[in-house]
């Protein structure tokens, strides 16, 4: 793309007219169709780890692999996405690092910064490295630099963390919480089930939770800022606050998705399950939001209607003020027994509702029947399908194109193979329908719109 140099050099102030119109028009509606190509594929191995205390002392191993993993940490799997400090690279949130509150007290939650070096039609390994959190340098390992822990060094959370506890769970049967957990005041995946994050207009970092559900602040270094956010009138049974009340979201069916608008004051959270009193029927999901300037919910509701075939949400991220993307899938894989894979991305509008009152919606991607002409990960097909159980991030790189990312659920098993799933990275080329320009002023204004999108793109997610 012409730089912006030239472009003020070269251009006349008719053709930037135009391309101001141009980028207008592509930050209002960017022209994503159905229909999909494999552009990039990378694949990080199931056993990938970092330093770390010891963790799955009260998980189970899988596919081969045991737990505890002494001293270390598992890096995966991840269930939301950011732009990274630099072009290529990203930062991954983990969830709550082996599925339940029960189970994952010895996790930690993180973020770690990643750099895949994309297999493509012209060259590139299929490897993906750790990189440095703020620099994006390639780094040889998941080491301190890579990652950031989420902690509460304040006591700003309303209720027990596991760093409050001499034993984990606070059973003096079960083994000592780990002293760096204690000392720093480290968030476990028994304290929160992150699921989702979002960086706002002042830098800080929002993590979207199952167990309250809650909304977590924190600002870049993952130091938490405030007391956790509930959802008013929405528990689940893992809600610490439910005191022997009755839960109205079932377990793990909170904030698996959440979007931030262009202005970075907004917040768009998205429940993965249906709040009891709604429209069960039809997969009546609630999309709430959320004002970064008073901290609270704004009153504003939508209805968000699964697919038919769809039992859960993965991620939910935004184009506009008001178009989302929203991956779908089922719990079917490559190795069931019976039963079809249903893995999707839709775009929802939602000034746009449909007769019964739900948001406008319509397929962007079927992630189980993409074009690869050029066989990047090797299984001989010219078609790519992605079978795992969970696909939960979806990350917006420019108006054509899409990186997706699947959580392996480690050291979870059966999304290709009966071993464990190992994380597979996409770089998605969308079809859209581009008006092909007709003078040298409209390619200008074309080039000009995509360059807008791309910017503004990175702007939100960083």
């Amino acid at each position: 793309m012409m730089n912006k140099s030239n472009l003020k050099n070269k251009a006349k102030p008719a053709v930037l007219r135009l391309i101001a119109v141009a980028s207008g028009l592509a930050l209002a509606a960017p022209a994503f169709a159905a229909g999909a190509t494999l552009e990039g594929w990378a694949l990080m191995p199931a056993n990938t780890f970092s330093e770390g205390p010891t963790t799955g002392q009260f998980a189970n191993g899988a596919g081969g692999n045991a737990l505890p993993l002494l001293n270390k940490q598992s890096v995966q799997g991840f269930s939301a996405v950011l732009n990274g400090p630099v072009a290529g690279s990203y930062l991954f949130m983990p969830d709550n690092g082996f599925g339940t509150k029960g189970n994952s007290a010895d996790a930690l939650l993180r973020m770690y910064a990643v750099t895949p070096d994309f297999k493509t039609a012209i060259g590139g390994s299929g490897t993906v490295k750790a990189a440095n959190y703020n620099s994006g340098a390639v780094m040889s390992g998941f080491n301190a630099g890579s990652y950031i822990n989420l902690a509460d060094p304040d006591k700003k959370i309303g209720f027990a963390i596991q760093a409050d506890y001499t034993n984990y769970y606070n059973n003096a049967a079960n083994p000592l919480v780990d002293a760096s957990i204690r000392s720093g005041r480290l968030l476990t995946g028994a304290d929160f089930d992150i699921e989702s994050v979002r960086k706002d207009k002042n830098g800080n970092l929002w993590f979207g939770d199952e167990f309250g559900p809650f909304l977590v602040k924190a600002d870049a270094s993952g130091k938490v800022l405030r007391g956790e956010v509930g959802l008013p009138g929405v528990m689940s049974p893992q809600n610490p606050y439910l005191n022997g009340g009755t839960a109205n979201l079932n377990g793990s069916n909170g904030f698996e998705g959440m979007a931030i608008n262009r202005a970075g004051d907004k917040l768009f959270t998205l429940l993965e399950g249906t709040v009891a009193g709604d429209d069960a029927s039809r997969k009546t999901l609630r999309i709430n939001e959320f004002s970064i300037d008073a901290e609270a919910y704004t009153g504003q509701q939508w209805k968000y209607k699964l697919d038919v075939a769809g039992t859960n949400i993965g991620d939910m991220t935004a184009l506009n003020d008001h178009e989302f993307l929203i991956i779908e899938r089922n719990g079917v894989t490559a190795t069931s027994a019976s039963g079809t894979p249903f893995k999707k991305i839709f775009r929802i509008d939602i000034n746009k509702l449909d007769a019964e009152g739900y948001v406008a919606k319509s397929e962007a991607v079927d992630l189980m029947n993409i074009a690869d002409p050029d066989d990047l990960n090797g299984d001989g097909k010219a078609t790519f399908t992605f079978p795992f159980v969970t696909i939960e991030s979806v990350l917006v790189l420019d108006e054509n194109t899409l990186l997706v990312a699947n959580d392996n659920n480690y050291p979870g098993v059966g999304g290709r193979d009966l071993g464990s799933d190992n994380t597979e990275f996409l770089k998605i080329r969308l079809t859209s329908a581009v008006p092909e320009p007709s003078t040298y002023a409209l390619l200008l204004a074309g080039l000009g719109a995509i360059g807008f999108f791309v910017a503004g793109r990175r702007k939100q997610d960083r």
